[in-house]
């Protein structure tokens, strides 16, 4: 496939990091930085004297550094940044902020702020995909069309749910939108189960597994006092309150027989044709919506 992150947007890029002057290595040595990426053992050399990369960059960055300039790395074509695949170059830059790359937290923001802005116009971005010694991980995806309000509700639930493992659903889930509707509806179900979960484990109450969705998520209600019943008749509204937590179950029977028919997780035949992403967005949005209200609700 042809990439779609341009090659104007990263001279674009890459000027920047050259005008401002900034180390693409962060702090650590270049064949460090770049062997995180590529084993440059196995990569060719374009010095008569070395047998591979490893050794042109000791002999030309090392013994003699002012051989090749600071940014040879743009211009390398072994590395070939300006026409790699969007993945390697998105992994570029998301190594170029690693917590282990770069420890002032000022400037990874400032140059994630300006690769976003940058590869905005090709419909990508860079996200936190998680934390280490609570400091971000990134990762780089396609841009979510038309999905701003999910992706903030899905960055209020990584502030609940810290877990790997949450972070990683959801990145996939967000990132599957687009795509692959039916993983994205699949894993819409599964963040609420998750949610549920987490709020018996926190609370330390226990839960059956063999419980299904609707009858998880009545029991989480229960847990919450949510259900309408619990609501007094003289409360201001109490109608209204009653009738949209009333339809928290209709949600959560919803996005299952969704997923059931359309999401991933069940094997489907040759003739299956599934949703589209708008429908996908539908569910995803709800799932999350609903699982901000539970964990909001557990926490206060």
């Amino acid at each position: 496939m042809a990439n779609k992150i341009t090659v104007v947007t990263r001279r674009n890029i890459f000027d920047f990091i050259r005008i401002e002057r900034i180390l693409w290595n962060g702090r650590l040595e270049e064949t460090e930085f770049l062997s995180r990426m590529y084993d440059l053992n196995k990569m060719q050399s374009n010095d008569d004297h070395y047998s591979n990369m490893a050794g042109d960059i000791w002999q030309h960055r090392i013994n003699n550094p002012y051989d090749w300039p600071d940014d040879w790395v743009f211009t390398d074509s072994r590395l070939n940044l300006l026409n790699c695949d969007d993945a390697v170059l998105l992994n570029f830059l998301c190594e170029m902020i690693h917590p282990v790359v770069r420890g002032d937290a000022s400037e990874v923001n400032r140059l994630l702020q300006m690769f976003n802005q940058n590869l905005k116009s090709d419909g990508f971005e860079i996200i936190e995909k998680s934390r280490i010694s609570n400091r971000p991980l990134f990762v780089g995806r396609k841009m979510i069309i038309g999905g701003a309000s999910i992706i903030r509700q899905t960055a209020e639930l990584k502030k609940m749910l810290s877990e790997e493992y949450v972070f990683q659903q959801i990145n996939l889930m967000e990132s599957s939108i687009e795509n692959s509707p039916h993983i994205a509806i699949g894993l819409a179900k599964e963040l609420i189960e998750t949610c549920c979960k987490s709020i018996f484990n926190e609370r330390n109450e226990n839960y059956d597994k063999g419980w299904d969705l609707q009858k998880l998520m009545k029991e989480t209600a229960k847990l919450l006092k949510l259900a309408p019943d619990d609501i007094p008749n003289e409360a201001k509204a109490s109608a209204s309150i009653k009738q949209i937590l009333g339809s928290l179950g209709s949600v959560v029977q919803g996005i299952g027989e969704i997923r059931n028919e359309y999401g991933s997780g069940h094997g489907k035949d040759g003739t299956f044709k599934g949703l589209q992403p708008r429908h996908a967005r539908l569910a995803v949005g709800a799932a999350t919506t609903l699982a901000v209200y539970l964990l909001e609700t557990h926490r206060k």
